[in-house]
Order: structure tokens, then C-alpha cells, then sequence
């Protein structure tokens, strides 16, 4: 009986941990995992394709910050939040690493309701001016990812608290391009090998065509929202006709989810710690088995004393 009791028990322990290593988006309801069987259909003309993806961290970020004003009159609305942002601003300029820029948004008058009671009549309300709003946005570059917490620090200090986005930028896109090609081309060399074994064929003497392209996968398109949660059982609550649940409000969040690489022929920078830029790349090769490629297309004459042209057959 001891004996039953320890393996239920460790039996019990393995799937704990198990669900944590996975993580608590499992706890989600519409979480739904692809098809693991591998489906192939035969092409009704032999088809070489190639898949390349490329993880590539950032060398400079920007990041967007709003800022909105209301004040009195135009010069009291813009006074306020150029203040703002040059306080908050100010520890950032006397370091390196930091390049800023003010983008203007917007410059609106704003207006209230006001109530003008007659002695015969209902209340009617017309609409007056009140002040001003102003929007601008602060644009902030750095090249160390871990000083958006410094940035963070010093705009708080001015109640400047709505970060909009951050931006990835990197210099190494078009040699990252270049580098899936060459991969491919080496990787499609030895596909049309293995095809002329197994088919006992010559792919060089057939017609092919071929189709390539890239797309590019930035990080603030990869963020995914979810709630971390387990639903409660109403089983055990005995619950009577009038009684009322009330549940509690659940947190949302967000994660980072990039293109998973086990569809692909080759990775480069498979382990990936942070947000990246996702660099991917196809190339297609369709072969026409039942069309020889020419193998000279050229036609050359010889040219007599007489200025008589003949045709000259090289593969004779």
C-alpha cells in the first residue's frame, strides 16, 4: 500500500513540473497546436524548394513616447509640456549612446458645455472654449537594449509614462540576405543530387524555372496577448437559485512568439534569448521532366570568299 501510494505521488510530481516547463499559456482554452503528421502530396511537376530563416538581434532601437498638455491659452499649454519633456530629457543628453527627436502630434482647442437656464423654457447647454491640448511624441534612439529602464526612469520623473512602441533596426539585413542565398543555393545542389539518384535522372538536361523571395519579421509584430489563469469549479459551491457570482477581473498580458524554425532547411542564430528581427527565405525549383533543355541556342555561320553564309552544326 506504501508502496502504491509513492508512485501516485511521484506520478503526480512529474506532471507538475512538466507544466511549468511548458508554461501557464497551456492554461488557455483556444490554445490549439498544428497537426504533427507530416503531409505530402505528389506535385504534378517535380518541385525543389528551400526554406532559410535568419534571427537577428538589433543594433539600434527606437523608442516612441507620448506626451499630452491641456492648459488656459496656447503659450501657457506649450510652456508646460516643453518643460516636461526638456526636464525628463536632460539627464539623457549629457550621456552617449542617446539621439532624440520631438515629434508634433497635435494642437486642438478643447471645449466644455455650458448651462443657460430661461425663465419660460428648458435648460439649453452651449458648447464653449476651454483651453488647449497639445500631443507630441518623443522619439528616443540608443544602441544598448538595457537602457530603455534608464529612459524609463527619467520620463517618469516629468509624468511621462506611455511608451508606444519600440522599434528594431539592423545593419546587417542585406549581408543576412546574401548569406540565405548562398546556404540555399548549397542546400538545392544537393537536393537535385539526391533527386537524380532516386529518379535515375539528369535535372541539368531538363527545363526548370526557378522563383525566390524574403520576408522580414519585426519584433513589435510578434507580440501575442493572453490571461494566466485556471478556471474555478462551481461544483463544490452548492450554489441556490438567487445566489450571484461574482468573478474576479483576470490580468492580461502579452509574450514575445517568433516564427518557430522547425519548418525550415536551415537556421542561422537558431537560439534565440531575445526579440529579433526574423529574416526569412524561399527559393522554388520547378523541373519539367518532359522538356529537354537546349543546350546551345546560339547558331553560328561561315562566312565564304564568295560572301555566301553557311550554317555551321557545332553538335554534329
Amino acid at each position: 500500500m506504501r508502496k502504491k501510494n509513492l508512485l501516485i505521488i511521484i506520478s503526480f510530481l512529474g506532471h507538475v513540473v512538466f507544466g511549468q516547463v511548458s508554461g501557464n499559456i497551456n492554461y488557455q482554452n483556444n490554445i490549439q497546436y498544428p497537426e504533427r503528421n507530416i503531409q505530402l502530396n505528389i506535385p504534378s511537376k517535380p518541385t525543389i524548394v528551400i526554406k532559410g530563416l535568419a534571427n537577428l538581434t538589433a543594433d539600434n532601437y527606437v523608442a516612441i513616447f507620448s506626451v499630452s498638455q491641456v492648459g488656459k491659452t496656447t503659450e501657457e499649454t506649450n510652456t508646460l509640456i516643453d518643460s516636461r519633456i526638456s526636464d525628463a530629457l536632460v539627464k539623457l543628453k549629457i550621456k552617449e549612446g542617446f539621439e532624440t527627436f520631438i515629434d508634433m502630434i497635435s494642437f486642438v482647442p478643447i471645449y466644455e458645455f455650458q448651462t443657460k437656464k430661461k425663465l419660460f423654457s428648458k435648460k439649453t447647454y452651449k458648447e464653449i472654449p476651454k483651453g488647449f491640448e497639445v500631443k507630441k511624441n518623443i522619439h528616443i534612439k540608443y544602441r544598448d537594449p538595457n537602457l530603455l529602464n534608464e529612459i524609463i526612469a527619467s520620463l517618469s520623473n516629468s509624468e511621462i509614462y506611455d511608451l508606444v512602441r519600440v522599434d528594431y533596426f539592423s545593419d546587417k539585413i542585406e549581408t543576412t540576405k546574401i548569406e540565405l542565398i548562398n546556404k540555399s543555393k548549397l542546400l538545392i545542389q544537393e537536393k537535385i543530387k539526391n533527386y537524380n539518384q532516386i529518379s535515375n535522372s539528369k535535372v541539368d538536361t531538363m527545363e526548370k524555372k526557378v522563383v525566390d523571395g524574403f520576408r522580414i519579421f519585426y519584433p513589435i509584430e510578434m507580440y501575442k496577448s493572453y490571461q494566466a489563469y485556471s478556471n474555478s469549479s462551481f461544483a463544490s459551491l452548492n450554489l441556490e437559485e438567487n445566489d450571484v457570482l461574482t468573478p474576479i477581473e483576470k490580468s492580461t498580458t502579452s509574450y514575445y512568439q517568433p516564427i518557430i524554425n522547425k519548418e525550415f532547411d536551415f537556421v542561422i542564430n537558431s537560439t534565440i534569448l531575445e526579440p529579433v528581427i526574423q529574416v526569412l527565405y524561399e527559393i522554388t525549383l520547378e523541373i519539367d521532366v518532359e522538356k529537354e533543355k537546349k543546350v546551345n541556342s546560339k547558331e553560328y555561320f561561315l562566312v565564304a570568299p564568295n560572301g555566301e553564309l553557311k550554317k555551321i552544326g557545332l553538335n554534329n
